[in-house]
């Protein structure tokens, strides 16, 4: 018995009730459209006006407003909040394929006319069990038997049990309307699988923006920060005996320091979706400043850029730009300060690219260090590009 009672205590059954009670008043106009447009219909036959009155013309209107594609919007958020349970995983928004929109419209009609079937036995039942409750004790009953032309000797013994009765069903109608609702709302006001896979293909867009945002604060902030590591370690050895390269150590590590920051800001200011943030757009134009501040750490770079990789289209400008960003930071990192060698030009529609140290350069280390220094040097450097 009290798992019986334990729905009518819980606050999710009283929320599914009122979201039906909602859905039985929004059918009201159509109900009054109905009945004031049925008259002008000619048919003579009662029945048949009831039928239109009642259910047809009011199914029909609910259909094609359901075809409205901010229906959905606001059946989904209303279902979202008082229906809970699998409807709380619902996400509001506008029906965008007419797939949607007929799904929409078939939840429309059946929210507004289970709505109205409990809505009005919510109004009807609870005065009629009261009746039934209190006949065997009270006489105005008689009064009321008569005026719908029944005998007045109706045996009044089983009317509190009739009372409880139709009390206790309408209240297991309103649990499982509530339940049934609750369960299929997802699948009439879900995503179609057009939505899902819009969906899917948006996170797949936003997982790879994040992974290109960690790519530019690894590349940029790492080579920053190694090169502004080799240079200070520079400056504190010849700070007395060279303060002129000590002071030039010290520009460049200044230099490194606010393009780190720069970076960083940047990529912080994309992870909070503020627009204002311009992209960094360091191609291989600005190869010249980060060649130089490589130089300033202490390594010994021998490039060789031709003039022609300036006018590489501007995606394949920027990749090749932290590739070759990459090689360096890989080679100052696990080599320290060793020759490098750097060959970058262009050759037909291919631009080409080598970048190597040599595995002797690296002596005093040890060697799986040093092999690893030549290995990360020769794969980040190595790749070429079509630049069409």
């Amino acid at each position: 018995m009290i798992g019986l009672l334990r729905p009518l205590a819980r606050r999710t059954t009283w929320r599914r009730w009122s979201h039906l009670v909602v859905g039985g008043a929004l059918l009201m106009p159509y109900w009054f459209l109905s009945v004031a447009l049925t008259p002008l219909i000619p048919i003579r036959n009662a029945a048949v006006i009831v039928v239109l009155a009642m259910v047809v013309l009011p199914t029909a209107a609910t259909l094609i407003t359901g075809l409205v594609p901010t229906v959905r919007m606001l059946e989904t958020s209303l279902a979202r909040e008082l229906l809970e349970g699998p409807a709380k995983d619902l996400e509001p928004g506008p029906a965008r394929s007419w797939e949607s929109r007929a799904r929409t419209a078939a939840w429309f009609t059946l929210h507004l006319t289970v709505g109205v079937v409990i809505s009005g036995l919510s109004l009807a039942v609870p005065p009629f069990a009261v009746v039934a409750v209190l006949a065997p004790a009270v006489t105005w009953d008689e009064q009321i038997v008569r005026a719908w032309g029944w005998q007045d000797g109706w045996p009044q013994w089983p009317g509190p049990l009739i009372g409880i009765g139709s009390m206790a069903v309408l209240l297991a109608l309103i649990v499982a309307a509530g339940a049934l609702l609750s369960r299929y709302a997802a699948v009439f006001l879900g995503p179609s699988a057009a939505e899902r896979l819009a969906a899917v293909e948006a996170r797949a867009v936003k997982l790879a923006e994040r992974n290109r945002l960690a790519r530019e604060l690894h590349d940029s902030v790492g080579h920053a920060l190694s090169v502004v590591t080799l240079q200070a370690a520079a400056a504190g050895r010849v700070l007395d005996g060279d303060p002129e390269f000590a002071r030039e150590a010290l520009s460049a590590i200044e230099e490194s320091a606010r393009a780190a920051l720069e970076d960083l800001d940047h990529v912080l200011g994309l992870l909070r979706e503020d627009p204002s943030r311009p992209a960094p757009q360091a191609t291989l134009k600005d190869l010249g400043r980060l060649l130089e501040q490589t130089r300033l750490a202490g390594v010994t770079l021998d490039a060789r850029i031709d003039a022609e990789v300036e006018a590489v289209p501007a995606a394949v400008s920027r990749e090749a730009y932290r590739i070759v960003q990459e090689g360096l930071t890989n080679a100052l990192r696990h080599a320290g300060k060793v020759p490098v060698r750097l060959r970058l030009g262009v050759t037909g529609e291919r631009l080409e690219m080598e970048m190597s140290n040599p595995l002797g350069a690296a002596r005093g280390a040890d060697p799986t260090t040093a092999a690893g220094a030549a290995s990360a040097a020769s794969a980040s450097a190595s790749p070429c590009c079509a630049a069409r």
